[in-house]
Order: structure tokens, then sequence, then C-alpha cells
């Protein structure tokens, strides 16, 4: 646990009391308080401008809070670090993928797995545990024929993947996912299902932002709505959705 943290018993994998983060004017996130179960898929929908992707940066540490507090598997924290993430057993994907264009697949997850920058990872020889893990995380994501091409002649939907691959080599237990089923075509968009079905199997905690609502109805454990960064629903998916406050909102009816 982090000096100064305090451990708190309680059986969620985030809890948040009354965030808040202001850009000006503009309150994106307005003392926003949500609990998302450990283990299982939950996922985060509204309007476009609700909120949703500076939550997700907010519970990151990639933004700071401007008030409030997270709870990440018990712990208490008014400040939060990106560099922290893998203490607290959090890491994420963002909209915009993220890789090491001008490397391999292979040395894509390395980097990761031998927990070193970029051309340390080039040069420190392999053991055999972590290639064998590099090689189960690729399979897992449908990339290991792909290993030695190059990160940037992937295609939108292959470096998707190995977005998600990079994630799991980090062994973290909470995923958030920004958008991960944007832009895909019909094949990725299964894919990408199948590997976050395999992760909820697992024990792992899920959490993903999403515009498609087929998606969520068949993926979700859990659903949270935002709207003008407030909570607007919580709960099950049927139930929230089936809420007229939410089918006004966001629905459009």
């Amino acid at each position: 646990m982090r000096p100064g943290a305090e451990k708190i018993d309680d059986p969620f994998a985030i809890q948040t009391e009354d965030i808040s983060k202001n850009f000006g004017a503009v309150r994106a996130v307005r003392r926003l308080s949500i609990s998302i179960p450990k283990r299982g898929l939950t996922s985060i929908v509204g309007p476009n401008g609700s909120g949703k992707s500076t939550l997700v940066n907010l519970l990151s540490g990639v933004l700071p809070l401007d008030g409030g507090i997270v709870i990440l598997e018990g712990n208490s924290l008014k400040v939060l670090k990106a560099h922290e993430n893998p203490s607290h057993g959090l890491t994420r994907t963002f909209q915009e993928v993220r890789l090491f264009d001008q490397v391999s697949v292979w040395d894509n997850i390395m980097v990761v797995l031998t927990k070193r920058g970029l051309f340390p990872a080039l040069l420190e020889r392999v053991n055999p545990m972590q290639r064998d893990r590099a090689r189960g995380i690729l399979e897992n994501v449908g990339l290991w024929d792909k290993r030695d091409a190059l990160a940037e002649n992937l295609s939108y939907g292959q470096r998707k993947l190995l977005e998600i691959g990079r994630a799991m080599a980090m062994e973290a237990n909470i995923y958030l996912f920004d958008e991960p089923f944007a832009g895909l075509f019909p094949e990725m968009v299964v894919k990408v299902k199948e590997i976050l079905n395999r992760m909820r199997e697992q024990g792992d905690t899920i959490v993903f932002i999403s515009h498609n609502m087929d998606i969520v109805r068949e993926l979700s454990d859990h659903l949270i709505v935002l709207d003008s960064g407030s909570l607007l629903a919580e709960g099950q998916v049927d139930e929230v959705l089936s809420q007229p406050k939410v089918i006004k909102a966001y629905l459009g009816a």
C-alpha cells in the first residue's frame, strides 16, 4: 500500500466519493460517487461530453482530481499518479492507440514484461518465462503470426489488439479500456469481445467506455450512465436502461 493511503475494507474494485474535475468554467465531472464491483465487466455510457473519458483519466491518474476520493482495491486516495497504477493493480488503454511503432509486435510486449524502457528491453536477454508469457498473450489476442511485424504496419484493428495485449502484460487486476470497440470492423469486434470475456472468466475487473448499446447489453455485468458529468443511473444493465430518465437522456426517446 502506498505511504499515506488509508486501507479500507470494501468489496469493490473501484469506488469514488464526490470526485470532481473542472476545465475552467466547464464542470466535466461533478461530485461523482460510483461503485465498480470486483471482477466482471462494467461499462460507462453517456452522451458526448458527459464525462466518460474524463472519469477514466481521473481513475488512472492521467488527470488530477479537483476534489473527492478514489478508492482502489480498498486504498483511499486523494491523489492518483499514472506511474503508480501498477502498484494499485491497475492499467488502461487509450482511445487513440499508443504503441512503439518502430519496433516489432513482439518487442512491444517485451517492453512491458521486462518492466524496462524501450532500449534496455531490446538489449535484455529474454528468459524462458517471459518468452512463454509473451507468446501466450500474443496467441490470446490473435497476433502470434504478426510477432515479427513492425507495429506501424499493423491494421487499425490489429493495433487495438496489440494495445490490449500490452495491457494484459501488466498483469493487473483492474483494466480500464477507453472505447476498445471504436472504429473496428465486425470481425474485429467479435475478437475483442472474446478477449474481454476470457478476462472476465479469469477474474479480472474490466471497465470500458462504449457508444455501442448492443455491445453494452451483451457484455456488461454492471452499467454506469453519466450525463453532464453527473451520475444519471447505475446498476444492472437491463434495469438501468429501462429507467425513463436514461431513455430520455441517452437514447433520445
